[in-house]
């Protein structure tokens, strides 16, 4: 097993006052070439917006894109014709294909936003633009990782042009899960959201990333509680 220890610390950082954005991969003002993707998985910005505050409409076009709030509400507005609220506990998924406007915005005037924004390189170019969003049944997430994404569009929880999967976990202090991968050839990237892992004897705290690569399966021990997201993704 190979892996790459990318700390919270070590993330490039911007803060445009409205904007509080941490990017674990090169983005925007940020550049790092040793930091640009983890193989399939491209962007994963941790992102603050203040109260009524956010993104205008803005365009995107080959690429799957991935939001999870971690609190507060998100408000989404698409060129599709959709307009929803994404909350915690949701995840929302965009297949921009061969092109699509959006706008996300803090839906409240009294509090932040907090949320992942993750973006995954297609299997497939010039799809049909498509939306999803479905709510994450965190009960079934203690001391288990439970998959939020995939490529099936009829397996659990929402899909992308990918061969990919996400899980989330809320594992109690002292508790051990075993990952298996869906599919040897990828990697994983785990990303602790909350609290304290180690992964394989890899001590992991609140927003550090670990790339996992060359091995079929892993074990997380919850040294605090925690919430973690692994991204399963193409290497190659």
């Amino acid at each position: 097993m190979k892996t790459i220890l990318h700390k919270a610390a070590t993330r490039g950082h911007a803060n445009h006052g409205w904007l509080n954005s941490y990017h674990t991969f090169s983005f925007a003002g940020y550049y790092d070439p040793a930091r640009i993707h983890f193989g399939a998985l491209r962007v994963l910005n941790d992102d603050t917006v203040a109260a009524g505050m956010g993104f205008g409409t803005h365009p995107h076009d080959n690429m799957e894109i991935i939001s999870i709030p971690l609190s507060g509400d998100l408000k989404h507005r698409d060129s599709m014709g959709n307009e929803a609220i994404i909350k915690q506990g949701d995840i929302q998924v965009m297949s921009a294909g061969t092109g699509i406007s959006h706008s996300e915005m803090n839906a409240n005037r009294d509090k932040e936003v907090k949320f992942l924004q993750i973006w995954v390189f297609p299997n497939q170019k010039n799809v049909q633009p498509r939306y999803d969003q479905l709510a994450m049944d965190e009960s079934k997430m203690k001391n288990n990782f439970l998959q939020v994404l995939s490529p099936d569009k009829n397996d659990e929880g929402v899909w992308i042009h990918q061969n990919a999967w996400f899980s989330m976990g809320l594992i109690e202090k002292g508790n051990t899960i075993n990952y298996v991968l869906k599919d040897k050839n990828n990697g994983v990237y785990a990303f602790v959201i909350e609290g304290a892992v180690s992964v394989n004897d890899e001590v992991l705290e609140k927003r550090d990333g670990l790339g996992i690569t060359e091995t079929d399966a892993f074990t997380v021990t919850a040294t605090d509680n925690a919430k973690v997201l692994l991204m399963e993704v193409p290497i190659k």
